[in-house]
């Protein structure tokens, strides 16, 4: 089976030749007409993925209790600017709100809400969800499009939905690996001519088999070196929440997820959500050469747990019939729970502030 934005594809491979993986991931998310986050509705049980703020309202809640204490934390400053960047449909920008109106008047009073949305699509789901908090609320196509001042940022799942380069371990060194296509007419992976600066990878290249592979992301660690600017410049603190792990190494970890299903990368372009593991030791080196205060990053089960989800779950189930208590119960189970393929601990949790704060649950780096 194909797909319009395959065919796409396909047509430019031909007249120029294989695309980098990088281009590759920004047709499929970014195309204009056939781009995955243009066309599809991917969030929820609709769609073909469901993320944290989509399973239970606990979620967004402990990410306003941290909000509120790193205002705490920071002098509790007025005019602040609170900041969600990708925030998919305001679910846990609505829950966030509700709990910061609710310990921190004041914190809620003075502060305006900026979301970086780059689909009308989604900024219509995200107006009817907050549209209690409407005149607190502005939009923006970018994330330097927010007016300066004091700033607290939260971005749930942003970092695994920005390209990544991916290079394969040749004979002769690691190659960038590309998307060509096949004798069949059908795309497939191909390693291209560009190489890797060596000192870029964990260990060196004589250590590594053949066919290994090495990603990195420097559209990533744009977007953390924007971040940290903006707290250089104003204050704040940043909190990242992404599906990754903390230690740099070798391996594919491009995949795709469609109708709740993982997807081969290269099997329907456009019609599946394309992501990758975040590098959290890549953000973290880069916020720290950006002279940014790192708190650590931790599981996010060891982050809600933390912060108080298990109290909250039970405050949330007294009084409540067993059928609602199991349903809060197994919600905490999947956000926070440790083990083989639960979010507790596929999820990992960075915060980084400026100036030099140290932030609850994070414990002080050495």
């Amino acid at each position: 089976m194909t797909t319009a934005l395959g065919e796409k594809i396909k047509a430019i491979i031909q007249a120029n030749g294989p695309i980098s993986v990088t281009d590759y991931f920004s047709l499929c998310l970014a195309d204009p007409e056939h781009g995955y986050y243009r066309t599809r509705e991917p969030f929820g049980r609709s769609g073909d993925f469901v993320t944290a703020p989509e399973v239970s309202q606990i979620f967004g809640e402990m990410i306003g209790v941290f909000i509120v204490h790193a205002w705490q934390r920071h002098g509790t400053p007025t005019d602040v600017r609170l900041v969600e960047i990708g925030p998919g449909r305001g679910t846990m920008m609505a829950d966030m709100l509700r709990v910061v109106s609710r310990i921190a008047p004041p914190l809620f009073d003075s502060m305006s809400v900026h979301l970086v949305e780059t689909s009308e699509r989604l900024r219509d789901v995200q107006s009817q969800t907050l549209e209690p908090h409407g005149d607190k609320i502005t939009w923006h196509d970018g994330f330097d499009e927010v007016p300066p001042g004091f700033t607290l940022i939260a971005a749930n799942e942003l970092f695994d939905a920005i390209p990544i380069r991916q290079f394969v371990r040749m004979p002769t060194g690691f190659r960038e690996r590309m998307v060509g296509i096949d004798a069949d007419g059908e795309l497939t992976f191909a390693a291209g001519v560009a190489g890797i600066d060596p000192t870029l990878l964990p260990e060196p290249v004589q250590n590594v088999p053949v066919g290994t592979l090495f990603e990195i992301s420097p559209a990533r660690q744009a977007v953390m070196m924007a971040i940290c600017e903006r707290l250089r410049a104003s204050g704040g603190t940043a909190l990242t929440i992404d599906y990754g792990h903390l230690v740099t190494g070798f391996g594919d970890t491009l995949q795709a997820v469609r109708m709740h299903e993982f997807d081969p990368p290269l099997a329907h372009p456009g019609e599946a959500d394309l992501t990758s593991h975040v590098d959290f030791q890549q953000l973290a080196e880069t916020a720290l050469a950006a002279g940014l205060h790192l708190n650590g990053a931790l599981h996010q089960g060891d982050f809600l747990t933390g912060l108080g989800i298990l109290e909250r779950a039970t405050a949330l189930g007294r009084d409540r019939e067993p059928h609602t208590q199991q349903v809060i119960q197994a919600a905490v189970e999947r956000l926070a729970g440790a083990g083989e393929g639960r979010m507790g601990e596929l999820f990992k949790v960075m915060a980084v502030s400026y100036p030099a704060l140290d932030l609850m649950p994070f414990r002080p780096v050495d």
